[in-house]
């Protein structure tokens, strides 16, 4: 799996804008009011490429595929270690998320766990496209649905008010760079 500079270079590139724009006081949350049903369909799409779901994603891929053990491994390393890069990015930015007081401010460097201000980049947004970048590699027939969870979880942070649209950006860039570099640590194509 060949790196696309241009990609990578350009969803940080618009990350970085977005963090501009959201810096000036524009509105740029959308604070909707999901429902029933709707409500809980967008929290379980929310959750694509988290823990439980890589695990799962992980078992079937070994139950059902000849090759599965060999594939079990970059799946797992790209998806936790995407999060783990962006856990680590977040306690170093200490960005807080929207909706929250002194919401969008960087307080800094902290190591202890505290979720308000632990919005950027989006660990769920890089998860989810580190799964959905080794799945389309070793799957390119389903590449398109794997995708589309990728994008509807990604999408989902934001509408959620869970982050700024930037933070989701340097969230899908962290994922794509994780898989890359799983795959070329690996030896895999």
């Amino acid at each position: 799996m060949p790196i696309h500079w241009l990609l990578l270079i350009s969803l940080l590139a618009a990350a970085g804008l977005m963090m501009l724009i959201e810096r000036t006081g524009l509105r740029t949350t959308l604070v909707l009011n999901f429902k029933g049903d709707v409500k809980r369909e967008t929290r379980w799409l929310a959750q694509y490429g988290q823990a439980l779901c890589t695990t799962i994603a992980a078992i079937l891929v070994f139950q059902l595929d000849p090759h599965g053990p060999r594939r079990v491994w970059p799946l797992l390393i790209a998806s936790f270690g995407a999060s783990l890069v962006a856990t680590v990015i977040k306690r170093l930015t200490g960005r807080v998320r929207p909706n929250r007081p002194d919401a969008g401010k960087f307080l800094g460097p902290s190591l202890k766990h505290a979720n308000f201000r632990e919005s950027f980049p989006s660990s769920h947004s890089a998860s989810a496209v580190a799964m959905s970048a080794i799945l389309a590699a070793d799957y390119p027939r389903a590449a398109a649905t794997f995708w589309s969870l990728a994008i509807a979880c990604a999408a989902l942070r934001y509408v959620l008010d869970a982050h700024w649209l930037s933070d989701v950006l340097g969230g899908i860039a962290v994922g794509y760079a994780a898989a890359v570099i799983t795959r070329a640590a690996l030896g895999i194509g």
